[in-house]
């Protein structure tokens, strides 16, 4: 057995193989345009490669391909087992190149290569292998009629789908859209985050391997404002599947108002709070699972829980905690299997959480860490920072920083905690601490979030639905619930 070490992924990532072309209709092509983009390493500030910079026309060639895919019925027509068979293999073929996939997302956004390949890429086969599992048994309806009539309703898919992914997650938020997208039968035209397009690429050669016919799928890397805004207002593209920010997303509902009213499906921020009461069974379990909460994937993560809403009797306590385990998430070279912490995605994300530390120190206690590190040449890395004394109207209390910091706020009884994590133009997800199952169950069902998480963090899989309240976003992704958002529902009434 290999002994994977930093120099083995060292190694591996200056033999890998990197496709950097847009894919359209099963072929590689350059940008109409001929313009690329740089792909940053923000581990190490070296330019990857260079990715073709798609526009408009890019765009209208990919939703052609697909629409004439859709239309040819050559996959949306496909037998349910056919349509099975291709996304089992995929997911095979998925799990079978984990180490590339892995390290192509570990480059490109700086995430540690334990979490790329020993969490993103298993999840990213699951999500593929669990709704081609579906396929075949996800039935239609007959509704309750007078004799003489049969009601038929059936499930049929919407047609092109446009997915706009984050850069967080690249390859695993582009599984959750493409996988229930493709599970239907629509075609789908993914614009990846420019930040990280070199797993999606990879992922669609492995799909056309699999068996999914040209033109089904289609990758056209690209900035937001021209690939992004060309998908988002194209006239044949049928719905708009996005996860990112609150700002972006507000934009692509505006996309759809100004072009043919496509539907638009969004998650996104979010500023989850982390309820812990006094009464919490094993303080230990629950400090270990708030430096995960935040301090995971550099606290990239838009469900991460951002808000420690602590009961005052405890909170010094909790917080001398969670300064010590601050020690196990100080970041490091992206590389070594060791590290828990790697670099933010580029200068211009580091800079957004270093002018948020900033202000916290202005206004709150910095307990830990507010400092930018420099590694390899890079200055991409922030260590793992809590403020405390935060107030539930402070910046930092109210505003995604989407980096490693915490914001620690006390009360004084269930009604206050209440008040304060509901009190947020988020709605993403939220974790409670404790042993009084009458109090979890009050606060759960009061929360204003989608996951409410129960003596534990960010609890999420295949198998539930995942998605947030107000302005968290619309829509679900995973779970059957999933295909609701890339199907439309059709009666047939026969009189007979």
């Amino acid at each position: 057995m290999i002994d994977k070490t930093q120099g083995y992924w060292l190694a591996k990532s200056k033999s890998l193989k990197i496709r950097s072309e847009a894919f359209i209709d099963g072929k590689w092509v350059n940008a109409g345009s001929g313009r690329t983009f740089d792909a940053i390493n923000p581990a190490t500030n070296t330019v990857i490669t260079r990715v073709a910079a798609c526009e408009i026309k890019d765009v209208d060639l990919a939703v052609s391909a697909a629409r004439k895919a859709f239309n040819s019925g050559v996959w949306s027509n496909a037998a349910p087992e056919k349509r099975k068979a291709v996304l089992l293999r995929l997911a095979e073929l998925i799990r079978a190149n984990a180490e590339d996939l892995g390290l192509l997302d570990t480059l490109e956004m700086g995430k540690p290569i334990s979490y790329s390949t020993e969490v993103d890429v298993p999840l990213t086969a699951n999500t593929f292998q669990w709704f081609g599992e579906a396929i075949d048994k996800v039935y239609g309806e007959i509704a309750p009629t007078p004799k003489g009539d049969l009601a038929l309703v059936r499930r049929e898919p919407l047609g092109v789908i446009g997915c706009v992914v984050p850069w967080n997650y690249p390859l695993l938020m582009a599984a959750w859209k493409l996988a229930p997208a493709l599970a239907v039968g629509n075609s789908v035209v993914l614009k990846p985050a420019e930040q990280s397009s070199l797993s999606a690429l990879r992922l669609a050669e492995l799909a056309v391997e699999a068996g999914l016919p040209a033109g089904v799928l289609n990758v056209v890397p690209g900035y937001g404002e021209n690939a992004g805004q060309a998908l988002g207002r194209h006239m044949d593209v049928d719905c708009i599947a996005f996860t990112g920010s609150t700002e972006i997303g507000k934009v692509f509902l505006r996309y759809s108002a100004d072009s043919n009213m496509k539907q638009v499906w969004l998650e996104c921020g979010g500023k989850s709070p982390n309820i812990v009461f006094a009464d919490c069974e094993d303080i230990e379990s629950a400090a270990d699972a708030a430096a995960f909460g935040i301090w995971y994937d550099q606290g990239e993560v838009c469900s991460a829980n951002s808000r420690l809403i602590v009961e005052q009797s405890i909170k010094e306590r909790f917080v001398k905690l969670l300064t010590e385990r601050a020690r196990n998430f100080q970041p490091g070279d992206p590389l070594d299997p060791s590290t828990k912490m790697g670099a933010i995605v580029d200068e211009a994300q580091t800079e957004r959480i270093m002018r948020y530390v900033g202000i916290g120190k202005d206004i709150a206690t910095l307990r830990v860490g507010g400092e930018r590190a420099t590694i390899n040449g890079s200055s991409n890395f922030v260590t793992p920072t809590i403020f405390d004394d935060v107030t539930n109207d402070m910046a930092i209390a109210r505003e995604e920083i989407f980096g490693p910091v915490l914001s620690v706020i006390s009360f004084r009884d269930e009604e206050e905690a209440l008040s304060i994590a509901n009190d947020s133009i988020f709605g993403l997800a939220g974790s409670v601490w404790s042993s009084n199952l009458g109090r979890v169950h009050r606060i759960a069902e009061r929360l204003r979030v989608g996951t409410v998480s129960v003596n534990c963090v960010d609890a999420a899989g295949s198998v539930v639905p995942f998605g947030g309240f107000k302005q968290s976003g619309i829509g679900r992704d995973n779970s059957l619930h999933a295909l609701d958002k890339y199907s439309n529902l059709k009666t047939i009434w026969i009189k007979y």
